[in-house]
């Protein structure tokens, strides 16, 4: 089913006046503007910093445009659009690991402390389960999932998620990705890659921090 077209929102006159502002127009276009009609007029990003680039003559040929052409988020030609995009993003051949995408050496180590069955490795969008442990550089615990004794492991379940998908941090999305099922690994994971400048306060992460995690790959679905 396709969506319905979304109305135009003022009138011609309310457009030529100065009653619509910059920023209402940008949230508009950018709520119902199809991803690469947005990367064409270079209206992607912050509203406001949208706003401080985008001349209101811009926005307003952006806004004629968009009902013209018909290239409204969703549409089937934007869903398309997008899977390329995001395939080009996250399905680059093993081969382009080698060369670093202009962001320098990754972000995190890793070292294998317990090997795993080395055939099986998660891909983008599987289900992993971890069992790990989080430390700061001076050693102190701020997470962990571990079961302290073996009684309760029964009780506890490992942490599931969908790995290379943004759902954790960047340093486990690229970590676990190539740890095999079954290993324990330590991963040293660079602050960029982690929680950046602004730390995790609630969890006493610091800013700028380098966290430490000990993770065991339990499974894949």
């Amino acid at each position: 089913m396709m969506a319905a077209d979304p109305e135009r929102a003022w009138s011609e006159e309310q457009l030529k006046s100065e009653e619509v502002p910059k920023k209402d127009l940008i949230k508009f276009i950018q709520d119902n503007a199809a991803h690469s009609f947005l990367a064409e007029h270079k209206l992607l990003g912050n509203i406001k910093n949208v706003a401080k680039t985008a001349k209101k003559e811009q926005l307003l040929e952006a806004y004629e445009q968009l009902f013209e052409s018909r290239r409204f988020k969703g549409s089937e030609m934007d869903v398309v659009t997008e899977q390329v995009q995001a395939a080009k993003i996250s399905d680059a051949p093993k081969e382009a690991k080698m060369e670093p995408v202009d962001e320098g050496p990754p972000k995190f180590t890793k070292s294998v402390l317990k090997k795993g069955d080395k055939t099986n490795f998660p891909k983008k969008g599987d289900t992993v389960s971890c069992w790990y442990t989080g430390t700061l550089e001076d050693g102190s615990v701020f997470d962990s999932n571990v079961p302290a004794t073996a009684k309760k492991k029964k009780q506890t379940k490992p942490l599931s998620f969908k790995v290379g998908m943004g759902k954790v941090i960047r340093g486990w999305d690229e970590g676990l990705l190539v740890m095999s099922k079954g290993e324990t690994a330590r991963l040293e994971i660079e602050s960029e890659w982690a929680y950046g400048k602004k730390g995790l306060p609630d969890s006493k992460i610091p800013p700028n921090a380098k966290l430490i995690f000990e993770v065991e790959l339990v499974s894949i679905d």
